[in-house]
């Protein structure tokens, strides 16, 4: 009897160690454990960098990782300004002076406004648009790691809508600055920032165009356009690559309700970065000027001036006594080369010549009479007028 008793146990224990390793293994073979929708679900990323299907097929990791890095570096600013109230007849009614006496006896009303920056240094300088710190009189930054300071305006340069600001704290979480220039049509990218100061708002989207300019926001314009979700309170926020590199500075977007709509505006590295060293260095951005008045080259003017291509700047004038006037140019040149750079259009032409710095020669290639000319130029420091 004990003898049977002991092989019923084995028995019973086989039994149910197989049943347990049928249900880990194998569920679907157990009718009791029966699935009520198949799915197919992906293996875990735990320990591997690369993520697959069932089918063996590529599966983007996504960009948690990109987000992880650039997030700690974009900062909210809080920004007031008193603003004057004009005084109102409406005082004259006693309903109008219990509700709204303060706002309308002529006094000041302080205006708030929320915009979001980027961490350029450990140092704590920080870079920002222009319009989110304009007039302000007082400049406050919220940081990721929850710490708050009082900023000040180290420099502005509103013809590409850019400032520097400073904090007095240390260690600080310093972005990675990535290359805009190897920016291609359809590359995912980032966009980080404060909108709607409902606080830090990561989207992702694709760069919808390269090179974007006439679009009258700024006097320099060579915007990156992305449908990453850009909304107010996004500006001066980060325009980050899949690496977590900074490659913009978000800036506008095109609206007809207030809200995104899919096509944004960022001001590419290479151009925020010029400006920015320079705004450290000097409080003010120096730029070339050669003193011309420029007009985009036609097809009628391509077929007339027997140009090979409709590109290049037509001189239409030029100031009496200026770099230009002095380097021999004359009015009906055609700009196609500065430094042996082409130029597509009277903007880039503008773009290029403003990147020289003042005092240094440079080479203009122009088309005259159907012969191409190299003229020595010295370029001259940019006035505050828009001439170009």
């Amino acid at each position: 009897m004990r003898r049977l008793w002991l092989v019923f146990a084995q028995s019973t224990t086989a039994t149910l160690a197989a049943v347990f390793v049928i249900s880990l293994l194998k569920p679907d073979f157990l009718p009791f454990r029966s699935r009520i929708v198949a799915v197919t679900e992906a293996p875990s990323a735990a320990g591997s960098a690369t993520r697959t299907r069932v089918n063996n097929t590529p599966f983007a990791p996504g960009y948690s990782e990109a987000a992880r890095k650039a997030i700690p570096s974009v900062v909210n600013i809080f920004t007031s300004k008193e603003v004057r109230v004009p005084s109102s007849p409406l005082l004259a009614d006693p309903v109008f002076r219990r509700y709204f006496g303060d706002q309308l006896n002529g006094g000041t009303q302080q205006q708030r406004s929320l915009g979001s920056g980027v961490i350029v240094s450990a140092g704590g300088y920080i870079l920002t648009n222009h319009h989110v710190v304009e007039e302000a009189d007082e400049i406050q930054v919220a940081i990721a790691d929850g710490r708050t300071a009082r900023a000040r305006i180290v420099g502005v340069d509103p013809e590409t809508d850019l400032a520097v600001l400073k904090v007095d704290l240390t260690n600080m979480p310093a972005i990675t600055f990535g290359q805009s220039d190897q920016l291609k049509v359809g590359d995912v990218v980032l966009a980080i920032g404060d909108p709607f100061g409902v606080g830090q708002t990561v989207t992702m989207g694709i760069v919808s165009a390269l090179g974007r300019s006439r679009l009258g926001i700024n006097q320099f314009e060579n915007f990156i356009q992305t449908d990453a979700a850009i909304n107010p309170g996004n500006s001066g926020g980060a325009l980050v690559d899949t690496s977590g590199n900074l490659i913009g500075i978000n800036s506008a977007i095109f609206s007809q309700t207030g809200g995104s709509q899919g096509i944004g505006f960022s001001i590419p590295v290479s151009l925020a970065r010029n400006v920015m060293e320079q705004l450290i260095r000097s409080g003010a951005v120096t730029r070339g000027w050669i003193g011309v008045e420029v007009r985009d080259v036609s097809p009628e003017l391509v077929e007339s001036f027997h140009l090979q291509a409709r590109r290049g700047a037509l001189f239409a004038g030029l100031l009496r006594g200026s770099p230009a006037d002095r380097a021999q140019v004359k009015p009906g040149d055609v700009l196609v080369g500065v430094n042996g750079r082409p130029v597509s259009d009277s903007t880039s032409m503008l773009n290029l010549i403003a990147e020289l710095p003042p005092g240094r020669e440079a080479t203009l290639d122009v088309v005259r009479e159907r012969q191409q000319l190299a003229l020595k130029v010295t370029i001259g420091k940019r006035p505050k007028s828009p001439s170009g």
